[in-house]
């Protein structure tokens, strides 16, 4: 497993009510799986919020498939 990649997941109760977020942002794991499952590209939520990085979304999916949830 690439533990590095899940650093850039927190999960703070006053932040999105506890979910899993990337960076302590307020930008859920689960929003980014869900523009994956919609078929977006990397490329395209990249572009669609720059805020984000392309390790940001390997981290998402490497929690999907942790058991650390």
């Amino acid at each position: 497993m690439k533990t590095y990649l899940l650093n850039c997941i927190s999960s703070y109760p006053n932040i999105c009510h506890g979910k899993a977020c990337i960076r302590g942002m307020r930008f859920p794991v689960e929003v980014i799986l869900d523009m994956l499952g919609s078929e977006m590209t990397m490329e395209e939520i990249l572009e669609d919020h720059p805020e984000l990085e392309e390790e940001d979304i390997l981290a998402c999916l490497e929690y999907e498939n942790s058991e650390i949830k």
